[in-house]
């Protein structure tokens, strides 16, 4: 993997680059579509490609680990085969999801004991292991297994999970170093800065990982409850210490204004389930305000969805129309908000590029910050 810093905003930390894989190419500042299980809930790949215009998407080593399983991915030839998607693709470590599990995991100096969601079988996630079954899933990305503690942590606990996370680093940063992939490509391994909300154990944490010299970097275990500007404050605080010459990846993270705000601190990859989750449930973000779809004010608007949208959805469906659908709880409601919201945060994202490239990100953050916060 190969990043190439093109542009940076004057008076602010926001750059532009480009990210070089086996399979293609990615322009930062990008928002990645979460397809958990190998699949961004309501999408197809085809609209993914060519209406959202998605340069990467993510997949979850827990949820693809226990179904499909890893014998039926090797068996497909790696994720991209078995899902029909031909670009970039990073794997999250499942860390995240197996400490959601609180009642049903057990951590260990070994690994990460848990049991399925499905059908309650127990398991074992070492930092090796994770290594071994993100090879086998073939993500272009690979993230290192860590612990993420809630943002409220008490330091003490903070510590304890760090110095965890550490060790389990340099045991999977070793299992990376030692193997290969498996379908003929290269796959970088990303190491994650943890350390809560504490400046000293977030700074120890970006040198640890920054010293590994990986192809890029990721920052986790933020927008887990603690207040935004705290989340802003840890995101200068690790950026200030981690390499600019390789690409910055903020986990889990978030709304329109997070991200506008995370560009401007140097934050170069994002992702979140937002767009879509949200989306389900009724709530569009455009570039004028925020949309709730089940508001009675939409039963008889029938201007477009956003005519001034990315998206053919936007122009080909009326706000009546689609309000309608959520009210009727018609599938098809869940499936054009996706479609939308996906747009419009690739949008959102483009539209930072192209501003950090003029030179005048700064003027247009503030302008959009108060336009995708509003309601309307």
């Amino acid at each position: 993997m190969d990043f190439k810093l093109e542009a940076t905003a004057p008076g602010t930390a926001a750059r532009a680059g480009l990210i070089t894989t086996d399979h293609g190419e990615i322009r930062t500042p990008i928002f990645m579509p979460v397809g958990t299980v190998g699949s961004v809930k309501a999408v197809h790949q085809r609209e993914l490609r060519e209406d959202v215009k998605a340069q990467i998407i993510l997949g979850n080593t827990y949820h693809l680990y226990l179904r499909p399983g890893i014998e039926i991915l090797e068996k497909a030839g790696g994720l991209h085969k078995f899902n029909g998607w031909d670009r970039p693709i990073l794997t999250d470590s499942g860390g995240f999801q197996v400490f959601s599990l609180s009642a049903n995991r057990k951590l260990t100096e070994e690994g990460a004991w848990f049991r399925s969601h499905i059908d309650g079988s127990k398991h074992l996630f070492t930092p090796e292991k994770v290594v071994d079954i993100e090879r086998s899933i073939g993500a272009d990305i690979m993230m290192a297994l860590d612990e993420c503690p809630p943002g409220t942590a008490e330091r003490s606990y903070a510590r304890k999970s760090l110095d965890l996370t550490h060790r389990w680093l340099a045991r999977g940063w070793k299992r990376y170093k030692e193997t290969e992939g498996k379908y003929g490509y290269s796959q970088a391994y990303f190491p994650i800065v943890q350390g809560v909300t504490y400046p000293d154990l977030r700074r120890e944490s970006a040198k640890f990982v920054a010293d590994l010299g990986a192809d890029g970097n990721a920052i986790g275990g933020l927008a887990v409850g603690e207040p935004a500007e705290v989340m802003y404050e840890m995101i200068e605080v690790v950026n200030d210490i981690l390499p600019a010459d390789r690409p910055r990846y903020l986990m889990g993270v978030g709304t329109p204004a997070n991200i506008l705000e995370a560009i401007d601190r140097g934050v170069d990859m994002m992702d979140c389930v937002m767009p879509t989750r949200n989306g389900r449930n009724g709530m569009l973000f455009t570039r004028h305000g925020i949309m709730n779809m089940r508001n009675r004010k939409w039963a008889d608007d029938f201007s477009p969805l956003q005519e001034d949208g990315p998206s053919y959805v936007d122009t080909a469906y009326t706000k009546a129309y689609v309000r309608h659908l959520f009210i009727a709880d018609e599938i098809l409601a869940m499936q054009i908000a996706s479609i939308h919201n996906l747009a419009f945060y690739l949008w959102l994202v483009e539209e930072a590029r192209r501003h950090i490239m003029a030179g005048d990100f700064s003027s247009w953050k503030r302008e959009m910050l108060e336009c995708v916060t509003r309601r309307l």
